[in-house]
Formats: C-alpha cells, structure tokens, sequence
C-alpha cells in the first residue's frame, strides 16, 4: 500500500548544503545537469586546472561539488578564508562552494589559483553566476578566471525533479505513485532543495494521520508551503 514502511528510515542522499558529500551513484542525471555530473565522472581528466560550475540556487551544485569532493580527496575552502588555507594545501585539489555568494577575496583567490597550477591540482569553484559577472577588478585574476572551464548547470528539468523526488521518497522507504510525483513536479518551485523539503513535509504528514501520500494530502502541503503555514515549518 502506497505509504507503507518496510524498516528504519535511510538518510536522505540528497543533502544540497549541509554535511559530507553522498556517492555518485545516488546522483540523479538528466540533460540539466549531465554536463556537470560528466566533469566529475572525468576528474583528474580536466580540460583545465581550474573549473567553474555555475548555475541558479537549487539547481544541485553542492551536491555535485560534494561528490567531487569526496571522489577527489579535495580540501574544502570557505571562501572568506582562502588565504588561511593555501600554505598548508599542497597538491591537494580544492573546492569553494558559492566563490560568489560574498564578495570575493580576489588577492586569495589569485593565489590560491597560482598554488593549484603550480601543484598540478585542481581548483573546483561552484557559483551562482559565470566569473564575468563576478565584478573582479584584480587584472590578474581575471586573466586567471578567463582560462577557468566553466560549466553550466541549468534549474532542474522535469525529468530531474521526478527522479529526485522519486528517490527521495523510495529512500525513505516510502511508496508513492507517479501520478502524485508529476503533480508534485508541476507544482512545486524547480528546486532540488525544494523538492527536498516537500518529501520531508508529506512523509511526516502522513505519518502524523496514518494515511498514504495522495494527491489530496499533496496538494494540501505544497498549498501550505506556498502559504508559509507554521504547522508545516521544519
């Protein structure tokens, strides 16, 4: 029966911006973000030593980052802190996710991009923008960013979301049918983090009641999300 558990609930694979990074195997791939999931399946074959992925919030780049990541052995860098980590880096690659969520620390970053190439490492930047748009004033930082790889990674696309959602759902060990997963797909925000947090709202409605994941109790929750109801806050 839709709903149905049968065990303990699995962690969620798909965390996009807290925690440590999940295998590539629980990565959903679809023409949104194949480009970007090719890159990680590619590395240390990079087509240059530095690589931006870019793309809108909730689109998966911290998860991609993540799995690179953790298929990289890479050291992550808050970007505030760049300069605190580099002599110490090695030929380790490097990862800062959002470079362009504060503003940049171009001295840093310049250096931190020199110790990368003259390691023979690699540098992985996530961002929300490509680096043209990043306002950079430094002129050797932007000769630098302008030989970066940039990749793009686009919002999620149908596909995806039903498949995140779907998963999300089977590794809570929860059935759902389809028809309630393409209706959750037309109506939520074309985010992973929000496909996330409708997953988690549904199972733990419909543990509250007893009752299965319908298309009623979905259209219920994401009405209520969109409201912003307190009875449906994480």
């Amino acid at each position: 029966m839709a709903g149905e558990r049968t065990g303990p609930p699995r962690q969620l694979p798909l965390d996009l911006g807290h925690g440590t990074g999940y295998s590539r195997d629980e990565l959903v791939v679809s023409g949104a973000n194949a480009q970007a999931a090719a890159l990680v399946d590619r590395w240390p074959d990079w087509p240059a030593p530095v690589v931006v992925l870019a793309g809108p919030p909730g689109s998966g780049k911290t998860h991609l980052a993540q799995i690179w990541q953790a298929h990289a052995h890479a050291v992550a860098i808050a970007p505030d802190h760049i300069g605190e980590h580099i002599g110490g880096l090695g030929a380790s690659p490097a990862l800062i996710d959002d470079i362009d969520k504060l503003p940049i620390d171009e001295q840093g970053l310049f250096h931190l991009i020199n110790t990368v190439r003259g390691a023979g490492s690699t540098l992985l930047l996530t961002a929300r923008r490509f680096p043209s748009a990043w306002r950079v004033a430094l002129p050797d930082l932007i000769s630098r960013l302008k030989a970066a790889a940039t990749i793009e990674i686009h919002e999620p696309d149908d596909l995806l979301l039903a498949g995140v959602i779907t998963k999300l759902f089977a590794d809570r060990q929860v059935e759902v049918e389809p028809h309630v997963v393409q209706y959750l797909v037309r109506r939520i925000e074309r985010s992973l983090a929000t496909a996330m947090r409708v997953v988690e709202r549904l199972d733990r409605a419909a543990l509250e009641r007893k009752t299965p994941i319908t298309r009623a109790l979905a259209a219920e929750t994401v009405s209520a999300m969109d409201e912003g109801q307190g009875e449906f806050d994480i």
